[in-house]
């Protein structure tokens, strides 16, 4: 019977800076170009994750969260302090280079042609136990940072677990220690990142590895669910509260929670029966759903989303009454969306999805989206 593992925090690891092709890495400097207000960074770039002015720098968390820049000249500093999370690096819409870990540096990419280029740093993957910065990009010698790109009219907000969060989907094998774990996990892989690019959508990954709606991974932690976390942009910051800009208002958000809350047996000593863990996550979801709704207004689309799990079909019977439930209240702008495991091989970390899974979930949900009465 094939189970679902979800920790709930990943190991924070050291790393090293791979450098493929002609991309260079620099340490970090002082120069008044590298020193730019993030008032100033924010007017060069654009971003439709969660982030935080803090001094000089963008801070933020939670795993997908991408910063795209416009640049003229032969190369592009992108100036980070980051010791435990991973980047791609994109010029002109092709991978130029992966960080691993890359600490406190400015990272170069140079040897361009003498025209304008789009830039864009992607992060990988989870760390909620720490802040990222970043403080933007940099021109080379003779070329200069341009206006920032235009934010795309299309949004999505993906909520969900590690299934969301691309936990380990680059794996080539279920069993991964936590630095494989760590270095395999691509959020830009994953089933939203993937959809969102197909439907040409700026998105935001808000996932959390090993937490459900009311209850975690085998009754870890009980104290938290992923509700004590939605709230913020720096996760390991109590309290913290992530202010919404006004330029972010979602059409269509995407809540797959519930496979943490069901897949594990209630073990001895926890506060759950079969039937009051149910009546919790019903109760708690319909206030998330309300939570959602007033933050985004009533034309958002909310899909309340469910997979197959092995050793029950719980998750997916509550989450379909719930939508229903939702619908006979008088609220038909909230769909209800199953993806079987049909086609999929779970060769991720942990028996997790696989890239190739991944490519196959945004293909049904992109095929999903298209059925929706979405105004964009």
């Amino acid at each position: 019977m094939r189970t679902v593992r979800v920790t709930a925090v990943l190991a924070a690891l050291a790393g090293s800076l791979v450098l493929p092709g002609t991309a260079s890495a620099a340490p970090a400097h002082s120069s008044p170009r590298s020193a730019t207000p993030a008032s100033g960074v924010l007017a060069k770039v654009h971003t439709a994750g969660r982030v935080k002015v803090e001094g000089n720098s963008l801070q933020y968390s939670w795993p997908g969260v991408s910063f795209e820049g416009r640049f003229r000249g032969p190369g592009v500093g992108i100036v980070l302090n980051d010791s435990d999370n991973d980047y791609d690096v994109e010029v002109d819409g092709a991978t130029v280079a992966t960080l691993v870990t890359p600490g406190q540096t400015t990272y170069w990419v140079n040897g361009l042609t003498h025209g304008v280029h789009r830039v864009r740093l992607v992060k990988r993957t989870e760390s909620p136990w720490a802040t990222s910065a970043f403080g933007g990009f940099v021109a080379a010698p003779g070329g200069a940072i341009l206006s920032r790109p235009a934010a795309r009219h299309r949004q999505i907000e993906f909520i969900g677990d590690s299934y969301t969060a691309g936990y380990g989907n680059r794996s080539d094998t279920r069993d991964c220690t936590n630095d494989k774990l760590a270095r395999t996990t691509d959020a830009n892989l994953s089933f939203g990142a993937l959809a969102a690019r197909r439907l040409n959508a700026d998105h935001q990954i808000n996932a959390f590895s090993g937490l459900g709606m009311v209850r975690n991974y085998n009754g870890h932690t009980p104290e938290v669910d992923y509700r004590t976390y939605y709230d913020r942009a720096l996760l390991n910051v109590d309290g913290d509260v992530w202010r919404k800009p006004g330029t972010w208002r979602p059409q269509l958000v995407v809540v797959g929670l519930g496979i943490n809350d069901f897949s594990t047996a209630i073990n001895p000593g926890e506060r759950w029966t079969p039937d009051t863990l149910v009546a919790a996550y019903r109760t708690a979801y319909q206030g998330f759903l309300d939570k959602l709704r007033a933050r985004y207004g009533p034309r958002t689309i909310i899909v309340v989303s469910a997979t197959h799990l092995s050793n029950t079909t719980v998750f997916a019977d509550t989450a379909q009454q719930i939508v229903q439930e939702r619908n006979s209240g008088g609220d038909d702008r909230v769909r209800y969306w199953y993806y079987s495991d049909s086609g999929l091989d779970y060769l991720g970390c942990h028996w997790h999805p696989s890239v190739h899974d991944h490519q196959i979930i945004a293909e049904r949900l992109s095929d999903f989206v298209a059925t929706l009465p979405l105004r964009w």
